[in-house]
């Protein structure tokens, strides 16, 4: 199973706004008509009960929406760029990864139809009909479409099941299993005969639950030993778990005890999860022998036992009702339902404008306005006398003669300067 995956997500970028101008026969009066540019698509991961694993997301790709069309003349806008959709699983966590501060948001993928966007596409730049004034009346300029997002997103997958089954390897974990249900595990003498979580579906009367095999575990599994990390994360969103003991090991208190403390280290709401302590292999002379006081040891530590044997289905019925009895009482269902839409958040855009002084130069801070910079032509005299205007309006005037600005100071806002 792969069942996690670290990849580069860009959304798409804002089309550009665009300079024109009407220009028809019998049609007295003109005017700027540009249209605005379409607002880049975005990146969304949505749940597909028909996708089983997250394969198809290995080997480093980047994922890419598609970016906005520029508007153009007649007012004619850009159509926006179409989402970028990728299908994962049921049970998929989304993060997202910061380069600096590391995993940001978190957000769990449950239910299908279930999704998240995780890249915002740009928003498109603004025509010149927007930019037209009582004392502009031939605007040049036009905003430049917003750049996508590109960031790393980290996808894991947990198995969504009622019941896991835990336990040293070799305790019969896939035997159990298959005697329970329908699944058709893998089995043999060797221990990690598992090497993937295999799920099954356990029928009780009129009733059915999902129980999901958790490969052997070891002493260090939370540090990542044997097959650690790989499958404990998979234990996380049951409700209950069967703790499955070997009959005829020296000491199955112990390796209770042992197992437990490995999932608490992995995760501390693991430790609070309901249990049923099993003992496996009641079909061996040995171990039946032991059966009383292997039942007086746990009970002197207050744990009630079950005793089975895997190989010829005795004691399996039984438990299998405890379980759904268990599964009753601890309520709840085995996933929580988020919001059918969700977006990371972006870097927040600083909605007032800025202004600081570097040096000799006052620098105004501001996307929107460095976006109509970048989107107009700085070749044009005309078009730079505009931008000088719409960048000293009144608002903005006042902001410059708080930072102290003097005649002959040197201002910036984007590539564009000029003198005051």
């Amino acid at each position: 199973m792969f069942d996690w995956v670290s990849i580069r997500v860009k959304s798409g970028g804002g089309g550009d706004g665009a300079t024109s101008f009407r220009r028809e026969k019998f049609v007295p009066y003109g005017g700027p008509d540009g249209g605005d540019g379409g607002h880049g698509g975005n990146v969304v991961i949505k749940i597909n009960r028909d996708v089983d694993d997250l394969i198809a997301y290995r080997g480093g790709k980047i994922y890419k929406a598609e970016n906005g069309i520029s508007g153009r003349g007649r007012k004619r806008h850009g159509r926006s760029g179409k989402d970028l959709v990728l299908l994962v699983p049921p049970g998929t966590t989304v993060f997202s990864m910061d380069k600096t501060a590391g995993y940001g948001e978190e957000y769990d993928l449950v239910q299908p139809g279930q999704q998240v966007v995780v890249a915002v596409g740009g928003r498109g730049g603004l025509g010149n009909s927007h930019f037209a004034s009582a004392t502009n009346q031939v605007p040049l300029l036009a905003q430049k479409g917003e750049l996508g997002e590109e960031k790393g997103v980290l996808l894991e997958l947990k198995l969504i099941a009622d019941v896991g089954i835990v336990g040293y390897p070799n305790a019969g974990k896939s035997s159990l299993l298959a005697a329970a249900s329908a699944a058709k595990p893998k089995i043999a003498s060797y221990p990690f005969t598992t090497l993937e979580p295999i799920l099954g579906v356990v029928e009780v009367g009129q009733d059915s639950f999902v129980v999901a095999e958790i490969p052997g575990l070891v002493v260090g599994a939370h540090k990542g030993r044997g097959l650690g990390h790989e499958f404990l994360r998979h234990v996380v969103r049951t409700r209950v778990l069967i703790h499955l003991l070997d009959g005829s090991l020296p000491a199955p208190v112990e390796d209770m005890i042992r197992i437990n403390s490995e999932l608490g280290l992995f995760d501390t709401a693991l430790a609070l999860k309901s249990q049923l302590v099993v003992i496996n292999k009641v079909d061996l002379p040995e171990v039946r022998a032991r059966m009383g006081g292997l039942d007086k040891a746990f009970s002197d530590t207050g744990i009630a036992v079950h005793f089975v044997s895997a190989v010829t289905g005795q004691g399996i019925p039984g438990l299998m009702a405890a379980v759904w009895v268990l599964l009753g009482r601890a309520g709840g269902g085995t996933v929580t339902a988020g919001t059918p839409l969700k977006e990371f958040h972006p870097e927040p855009v600083e909605g007032r404008v800025r202004v600081s002084r570097q040096g000799d130069t006052l620098v105004i801070a501001s996307p929107e306005m460095e976006r109509v910079v970048a989107g107009t032509d700085l070749t044009n005299s005309e078009a730079r006398r505009q931008l000088i205007g719409y960048l000293t309006r009144p608002g903005l005037r006042r902001e410059l003669e708080r930072a102290g600005v003097k005649p002959g100071d040197n201002i910036r806002c984007g590539d564009f300067r000029w003198q005051w």
